[in-house]
């Protein structure tokens, strides 16, 4: 029979992410609006973004935090764009946005990459890396649910760059700082914050790169990061490339104070997890469903995704129903991924939410798969 109570928020999208519990536009400080970005009270905005990051997050000493354009996206193409060249790459892709960046290296870079390539479902074979060269790779892969499980392969001495996709790990996941040097994501993932602008986050070693080395192709002026030889250290104090939102700035603003307010990045990693548990009981109830990621180490904990006992059709039938009864909206898998569900976990999703999802899992699986 069709269930009665339904989740109280049904948005479990991988992006843009569900907003914070609690959340309404009223509470935003919209002071900034109207104001330039380059004004006093803009400029204070964009600092304090930069710096309750780094705060929150726990950064080392020394790495420095930027606002800069184009979402995650646009970050990691300003890293690849600013860094590459100086030493051979090594690129792991084992979803779509790894792929991405394998594309763009060895197509627009025109870089000799050597390819770390893992199916869906699976990790590539992390121990053959060299890090004697510069290392790109996503920490969980957004679009697949896998994740790397630790940087223990990581290692500290190495003399290339890591450069870390991690757009929907930051503020979900445990980070080993000190063995990334380019760390970047994205304000709608884990903190359910509004699209078109990421954060780029750069290590001492990746500063010296960037005044050290000059690519030998042009530099568009959205990646540029430097000048006169020494890094612009005004994009790392709130002096933006090009004209943010100031309204997105307030509402990621809001989304650092709610973690501040819950108890740091410890909770939201602690609630991301305790939500891909709910999960997991469901699927060792349940022989119809089961996790893409092939080793439970590297089930992602915010972008959760699952193969199904069903057809293609059947599981698009399955959506449809979930999306026209209220309970779940943009769950599908991504499109280059095999058919199946994504459900979105991260820290701004409750608990009590997924587990009044989980009957209505069952009530559309057998409504599309039956007869």
């Amino acid at each position: 029979m069709q269930p009665q109570v339904k989740p109280l928020n049904p948005n479990f999208s991988s992006g843009p992410c569900s907003k914070r519990p609690g959340y309404s536009l009223d509470q935003l400080d919209v002071s900034t609006l109207g104001r330039s970005h380059r004004s006093a009270i803009g400029k204070a905005a964009l600092q304090r973004a930069c710096e309750d990051t780094a705060e929150l997050l726990g950064l080392p000493a020394g790495y420095r935090v930027g606002v800069v354009p184009g979402s995650d996206t646009g970050a990691v193409e300003m890293a690849m764009w600013s860094l590459l060249g100086q030493r051979g790459v090594d690129i792991l892709q084992w979803e779509s946005f790894g792929n991405g960046w394998l594309s763009d290296a060895t197509k627009e870079l025109k870089l000799t990459v050597n390819a770390h390539n893992g199916e869906y479902g699976l990790l590539p074979d992390l121990t053959k890396v060299n890090f004697d060269n510069d290392v790109i790779f996503t920490w969980n892969g957004t679009t697949s649910g896998v994740k790397v499980p630790n940087g223990d392969w990581i290692p500290a001495d190495r003399k290339g760059l890591t450069i870390c996709d991690a757009t929907s790990a930051v503020f979900a996941m445990e980070m080993p700082w000190e063995k990334l040097d380019v760390i970047t994501f994205s304000w709608q993932k884990v903190l359910g914050g509004e699209g078109a602008h990421g954060m780029l986050i750069l290590s001492p070693r990746a500063v010296e790169r960037l005044e050290t080395y000059k690519p030998s192709w042009p530099m568009p002026k959205l990646f540029r990061m430097t000048s006169g030889g020494k890094v612009t250290e005004g994009l790392f104090k709130g002096e933006t490339i090009n004209t943010p939102s100031m309204l997105a700035v307030a509402d990621y603003l809001d989304a650092l104070d709610w973690v501040r307010a819950i108890g740091g990045v410890k909770e939201t990693i602690a609630r991301s997890n305790a939500n891909l548990a709910v999960l997991e009981k469901f699927v060792a109830a349940n022989d119809w469903i089961s996790f893409l990621p092939q080793v439970p180490e590297t089930r992602s904990n915010t972008s959760v995704c699952f193969v199904l006992k069903a057809t293609e059709d059947q599981v698009k039938a399955m959506i449809k129903l979930l999306d026209k009864a209220g309970v779940a909206y943009d769950i599908g898998a991504y499109r280059d991924a095999p058919a199946g569900l994504r459900i979105w976990c991260g820290a701004t999703v409750e608990a009590s939410d997924l587990e009044a999802l989980l009957p209505w899992l069952t009530w559309a699986y057998q409504e599309a798969t039956k007869g």
